[in-house]
């Protein structure tokens, strides 16, 4: 009995005290926000207190919080045991509901928040991330209302790592915990190759049908002419990429994968065009630097996938072959007349491209590929003028250049090495809606043999000669008519004069008339069907004249 006694006398200050730490919480939990802010160490030895589940609460009062879900202050003492339900404080009490509900919250959420340097609260007291939050109502007080939050301009403390902190203004990032902001993203690093286009073209032919003489040879143009064998070959394969490295510098190159350099040798690569365009802000004054075409005459200046006949004629092909070198060149155009080379360029239309109202440059004069062998530099001018007469385009232009160029010949051949080489062209042309004309003539001087025949006593025949500066000249004359995706043509040159590329220079005496259509199936797809006439001289001694007929055709891929 006494022992029952004593442990009832002592059960009482306990439910006394326990009565008192319920009321103590009840006052504190509408501030903790306030106290959210306070150092580390207290706020884990609050964690560090866990405390019993609390017993099955009474249905609380209307207004009144749950005394039974009332946090309790954290404490370093072992809790008494717990008194009966009688002597427990009951739920609805008016002194802890008084004590509750400060009059004032929001003014006291204006005070200024923790000092930035204290050490942010590892979690929030009232409601640790990694416990269970109350369900009941108690929890309400935990935050404070929207108008008793901290204004968006005041600081606010950084975000515990399980959780944002009490507190915190609108607008930052503990509205939603566990978020961190983005830096901005970092510009992508431009290199000059993302500012590079690719296009390109390849041309498949075949000249054998109806070929009534293997000896009619064209040794500067399409090689596939004559001989005994035959089949399809690849005329060009060519890959160009080009792009703006700046504003003010363009980049040009296009190499042929299926050049055919001498002999039986076919389908080396070889660089085409390699240079580079410097031009004035206004793009009217460029400068190109490297290997490039020649300003000289019309037809040389048209790409290979633009022009109707299957080869440039020997008239003005025989100035400079493959139409390129390696030289300085200026080109000078104004803006309109720019656009109009533009438009000119198209496919039906059959223009050059923009190579200037004005041309002019200095070059080696042994032409693309070859090494340079003297010191003389060619100079070439060109003026050319595209404007719109009625409702057809007509373009008239001239050019010309002056040299030393110094030929390949064999021993028995008599004559210098170095010869004089000059020429000067006109051009008159007539775009194609939908009829179309294109004429041009040239003349010149240049080394050409003078080829002589020796009898031997053993009835053989020697041949030997004299190179010589002689005069040369030819021209031709295309005639076109657009009829919708198809274009028939016919062109008819000639040119008598010497071929300094070739060993010896010899004399030539070239005529030929080319019947043909052009069907542009599709933008990456075109055919061309044409059907030769010639009479051309044979490159090699006895330098014979070959005559002859065939019909040729060509497939042609853009892309």
């Amino acid at each position: 009995m006494t022992f029952r006694g004593t442990s009832r006398h002592r059960g009482a200050p306990s439910g006394a005290l326990r009565f008192l730490f319920l009321v103590a919480a009840g006052c504190a939990a509408p501030l903790s926000p306030l106290l959210s802010p306070l150092p580390a160490f207290a706020q884990e030895g609050a964690a560090q207190a866990p405390e019993p589940p609390p017993p099955a609460p009474a249905p609380p009062a209307p207004g009144a919080p749950d005394a039974s879900t009332t946090p309790r202050a954290p404490t370093s003492e072992p809790s008494a045991p717990a008194a009966p339900t009688d002597s427990t404080a009951p739920s609805d009490s008016p002194a802890p509901t008084d004590s509750t509900a400060p009059s004032d919250p929001p003014a006291r959420s204006d005070s200024p928040p923790a000092p930035t340097d204290s050490p942010a609260p590892s979690d929030s007291p009232s409601a640790p991330a990694d416990s269970p939050a109350p369900s009941d109502s108690r929890s309400a007080p935990a935050a404070a209302p929207p108008s008793a939050r901290t204004p968006d301009s005041a600081p606010a403390p950084s975000a515990p790592p399980n959780g944002p902190a009490q507190g915190a203004g609108r607008g930052s990032g503990a509205e939603h915990p566990g978020t961190i902001e983005a830096p901005p993203p970092e510009k992508p690093t431009e290199h000059f190759f993302d500012r590079i286009d690719v296009r390109g073209y390849t041309q498949l032919r075949y000249n054998h049908l109806g070929q009534t003489n293997p000896r009619l040879v064209n040794v500067q143009g399409d090689k596939s002419w004559g001989g005994e064998g035959g089949g399809f070959f690849l005329r060009r394969a060519r890959i160009i990429l080009y792009g703006k490295l700046h504003p003010q510098v363009q980049l040009y190159l296009q190499p042929d994968f299926v050049s055919a350099p001498s002999g039986d040798s076919l389908n080396f690569v070889q660089v085409r065009d390699w240079y580079a365009d410097i031009s004035d802000p206004s793009t009217e004054f460029r400068v190109r630097v490297g290997q490039s075409k020649v300003p000289f005459g019309f037809e040389n200046m048209q790409s290979s996938s633009n022009r109707l006949p299957l080869d440039r004629s020997d008239a003005l092909n025989s100035a400079v072959a493959n139409e390129r070198d390696i030289g300085l060149f200026f080109y000078y155009a104004p803006v309109e007349v720019r656009r109009r080379f533009k438009l000119l360029g198209s496919s039906k239309l059959k223009g050059t491209g923009d190579y200037g109202m004005v041309g002019l440059g200095i070059y080696n004069g042994q032409t693309a590929n070859r090494p340079e062998k003297n010191e003389n530099k060619h100079v070439v001018a060109r003026v050319t003028y595209p404007f719109q007469l009625g409702e057809q385009y007509v373009e008239v232009g001239a050019s010309g250049y002056v040299g030393k160029y110094v030929i390949k010949k064999d021993p028995e051949i008599g004559g210098g090495e170095e010869f004089r080489d000059a020429r000067a062209q006109a051009t008159f042309v007539l775009y194609p809606q939908p009829f179309g004309l294109q004429v041009e003539y040239n003349i010149g001087v240049g080394p050409e043999l003078d080829a002589r025949e020796v009898l031997q006593p053993d009835g053989s025949r020697v041949f030997t000669g004299e190179v010589r500066e002689q005069f040369l000249h030819g021209g031709y004359a295309l005639a076109s008519l657009v009829l919708g995706d198809f274009i028939p043509y016919v062109r008819g040159f000639y040119y008598e004069g010497g071929k300094k590329h070739e060993t010896n220079a010899p004399s030539y005496t070239v005529r030929e008339v080319e019947l043909g259509v052009e069907w542009q199936a599709i933008q990456a797809l075109e055919l061309v069907g044409a059907y030769t006439i010639a009479e051309r001289t044979f490159a090699e001694p006895p330098y014979e004249l070959e005559s002859g007929r065939l019909f040729r055709f060509q497939l042609q891929v853009n892309y």
